[in-house]
């Protein structure tokens, strides 16, 4: 009966032991030091009306101001970069798509925070060095002007924007200049194979109306200036407007991350907004503006939201070479012909 008993108290120690293990590496952030560097600065992708609730909160809790800079992905990129480079970076936190991010990373941009909250993400999504952190998917689709075009008349998938009907009538980011859409296009190889550059060359013979990024696309359509496009579902929530998306079976699906500037003034209060962006507080109010959060159960309120959900498929990122040369050369020929 004792060495029962010693048996299970092990079990229970290398449980706890394990468990330790697991969390070891998430650091809980200094409150009372994040409240003495009084603000923050954020880079990010994503428009601020759909940042602002959050931000808002946060501040009313700890009393640290966020000033939010936004820009595409890319442009986020170029300006971190170009201020990284030149020994001045104006940012705490850098949010933007992996792809970015990647790049970013490997200049040497960040240094290592792993939010506690952040333990309850899925696994493929947990960064092993640390230096970035999911917070957020967005999951790309078909919108569609309401009031022009009909459910009933809607493309149903990608495959039907290449119908002679909307030939001129489709608006998309320009991929030699957004780095998310040469992504997606790029990606499409997970649906089509070998045969998705033939799938890119006939989504650039239909004429499309190529915008700056993914949320002018939302302003296009919205104005009746295309009637479809290709960009990401959430925004038909955070758009006013005539504005409604595709239910399809799959897609393509970009993670959004977070990452601490590695030459950070106000790291305490940089780790705090991250953590608090990966808490549960944090991700429903993310959700109430339309976002897909990373924590399991919580889904936006949009129309079938939970039906995108088990359809959502991950993007590849191409290296910053691969980047180059579909951007620089082999889109440009495609959409531009040079």
């Amino acid at each position: 009966m004792k060495l029962r008993e010693d048996c299970a108290t092990l079990v229970v120690g290398l449980l706890a032991l394990v468990a330790f293990a697991a969390t070891a590496h998430a650091q809980a952030p200094n409150v009372d030091a994040a409240k003495k560097e009084e603000k923050i600065v954020v880079y990010g992708a994503q428009v601020p009306q759909a940042m602002e609730p959050m931000h808002k909160a946060f501040e009313k809790k700890y009393g640290i101001k966020v000033e939010y800079w936004r820009g595409s992905s890319t442009q986020v990129a170029e300006r971190a970069l170009s201020e990284f480079r030149a020994g001045r970076p104006g940012y705490d936190v850098v949010e933007g798509n992996r792809g970015v991010q990647l790049i970013m990373k490997n200049e040497g941009l960040f240094t290592k925070y792993i939010p506690p909250s952040s333990e309850k993400f899925p696994a493929q999504f947990k960064e092993k060095d640390g230096l970035i952190t999911a917070w957020r998917a967005l999951p790309i689709s078909i919108l569609y002007n309401t009031d022009m075009v009909k459910p009933g008349d809607a493309p149903k998938t990608l495959d039907d924007l290449l119908s002679p009907k909307w030939t001129g009538k489709i608006t998309m980011p320009d991929p030699t200049r957004h780095t998310t859409t040469a992504q997606f296009l790029w990606n499409l190889s997970k649906f089509k194979g070998d045969k998705w550059l033939d799938y890119v060359k006939a989504l650039a013979k239909q004429q499309p109306i190529l915008v700056e990024s993914l949320a002018p696309v939302t302003t296009t359509i919205i104005k009746g200036e295309a009637p479809v496009g290709i960009t990401y579902i959430k925004y038909v929530k955070q758009y006013k407007g005539p504005v409604g998306y595709v239910l399809m079976d799959k897609y393509l699906t970009d993670p959004n991350y977070m990452s601490l500037s590695a030459k950070t003034t106000r790291p305490n209060a940089a780790r705090l907004y991250i953590e608090y962006v990966c808490s549960p507080e944090g991700q429903k109010a993310a959700a109430d503006e339309g976002e897909f959060p990373m924590l399991p159960g919580i889904i936006p309120p949009i129309k079938d939201a939970e039906k995108v959900v088990p359809g959502l498929v991950f993007m590849d990122n191409p290296s910053e070479e691969e980047f180059k040369k579909l951007m620089g050369e082999t889109f440009r020929q495609i959409f531009f012909g040079k």
